[in-house]
C-alpha cells in the first residue's frame, strides 16, 4: 500500500467515524437554558388606532409579549417565546392560535399546547380596551 492510498483510506475512515456526530449535533433541538423567562410585572399601554393592531388579524411582538388583534375585534396578549426552544411564535389569524414558526409548536388563543415540540404553555397577559388605548397587564 502507498502512503497515499493509506491516507486515503484514513480519512475515509475518520469521515466515517465523525460527520454522524457532526450531523446529529446539527439535527437535534436541544433548548437547554435558551428559552427566555416570560415576561413579569407587565403594565403597558399600546395605541391601537395604527398599525398592526388597527387591523383585525394583526399582530405585533414587544417587550416579550406578542399581542393579536382577532378577527372577532378582541385583543390577545401571551408571552412571545416558543417554550421549546425559545423561537418568537407568530400569530395566525384563520385559527386564532399561535405558532412557533421553527419546530412548529402551536399554541390556542389563551396560550395552552396544542401541538408539540413544546409542552408548557404561553404565559397569557389580562387586555383591556379604552378609546384606542390597549393595556396589557399581569
Amino acid at each position: 500500500m502507498t502512503r497515499k492510498e493509506f491516507l486515503s483510506q484514513v480519512g475515509a475512515g475518520a469521515a466515517v467515524l465523525f460527520v454522524p456526530a457532526c450531523l446529529g449535533s446539527l439535527s437535534g433541538c436541544s433548548n437547554a437554558g435558551t428559552v427566555p423567562a416570560a415576561p413579569t410585572n407587565v403594565d403597558m399601554t399600546l395605541d391601537v388606532s395604527s398599525g398592526a393592531l388597527s387591523v383585525k388579524g394583526g399582530y405585533l411582538v414587544t417587550g416579550g409579549i406578542i399581542v393579536a388583534h382577532t378577527a372577532a375585534g378582541a385583543f390577545l396578549a401571551v408571552s412571545a417565546a416558543c417554550t421549546h426552544a425559545g423561537s418568537t411564535i407568530q400569530y395566525v389569524s384563520g385559527s386564532n392560535s399561535f405558532r412557533c414558526p421553527n419546530h412548529g409548536a402551536t399554541f390556542n388563543n389563551t396560550g395552552a399546547v396544542t401541538g408539540g415540540p413544546a409542552s408548557r404553555s404561553l404565559a397569557q397577559y389580562n387586555t383591556t380596551l379604552t378609546g384606542t388605548s390597549l393595556r396589557i397587564f399581569s
